[in-house]
């Protein structure tokens, strides 16, 4: 991704922000949340909120895809990067003592085939499908270095990787291009216990429309998408949290099924 580089961003508080980068990725890596960010510290735009999320990114590696969303129809998106490390297929563990949050979102993600690089031309709604290889059931699992991210400013939220912490993905589901998204049910079950079933319930309402945007108007934070990279579209659940060694199951009724476990 591309990490934007802040006009009039001067050397206190680049320090600034970079402490905050730093006091979140320690957080994260160690598995001991910090209270909040303090408020010296902590963004006072989205664009420094951006940045400090960029800056984490990078932190951890390639980046292998984008979670995005809006809490409503007509609502602006938002997104934010998903680090390659965290990606796994369904049925796998999620190992290692930084699992503490353990929030669960049931989504519907897409798998990119071709590249989709920034230009003047903004791609139609169809030429961004064209593009998709494949759409998978998934799971994003939330982990923040911030100790209930719930109750935090939203800038300081944005700023620590939108909460992302992991992403479980399905097989593909072959016949995606006909359902009818604002019929389908899903199921999350955590330790064989149904927590949450629903239908239609993603909040972007067309989550289609959140592709184009991402190709569009996230250009310049993400520097163009390419194939290989997965887009996640949002929470059709809202955020289910699990325990340690806790199973997780969650079933479409067309786009499938996936399944993860804590250690």
């Amino acid at each position: 991704m591309t990490t934007t580089k802040l006009s009039g961003l001067s050397g206190p508080r680049e320090a600034q922000l970079l402490e905050a980068v730093d006091l979140l990725l320690d957080a994260r890596r160690t598995g001991n949340p910090i209270q909040d960010l303090p408020p010296a510290l902590a963004p006072t735009t989205e664009a420094e909120a951006f940045w400090i999320q960029g800056q984490l990114a990078e932190s951890f590696g390639s980046i292998g895809g984008w979670k995005i969303g809006a809490p409503s129809a007509d609502a602006t998106p938002s997104f934010a990067p998903m680090p390659l490390a965290w990606m796994a297929p369904g049925g796998s563990k999620i190992k290692g003592h930084t699992s503490r949050y353990r929030g669960l979102e049931a989504e519907v993600a897409f798998l990119l085939g071709d590249n989709l690089p920034p230009r003047a031309t903004p791609y139609s709604r169809n030429e961004v499908i064209a593009a998709i290889a494949s759409c998978h059931p998934a799971i994003e699992v939330l982990e923040s270095g911030i100790l209930d991210p719930g109750i935090v400013p939203t800038l300081n939220k944005i700023a620590d990787l939108q909460i992302n912490g992991g992403f479980i993905y399905g097989p593909p589901c072959p016949e995606w291009r006909t359902v009818d998204f604002t019929q389908e049910q899903v199921v999350l079950a955590v330790d064989g216990s149904v927590r949450v079933e629903r239908t239609g319930s993603n909040t972007a309402g067309d989550l289609l429309r959140l592709l184009p945007y991402l190709a569009n108007e996230g250009a310049a934070r993400t520097g163009g998408l390419r194939a290989g990279q997965w887009i996640t579209t949002g929470s059709w659940t809202g955020n289910t949290l699990a325990t340690a060694s806790s199973s997780v199951d969650v079933h479409f009724s067309t786009i499938g099924r996936v399944t993860t476990r804590f250690e």
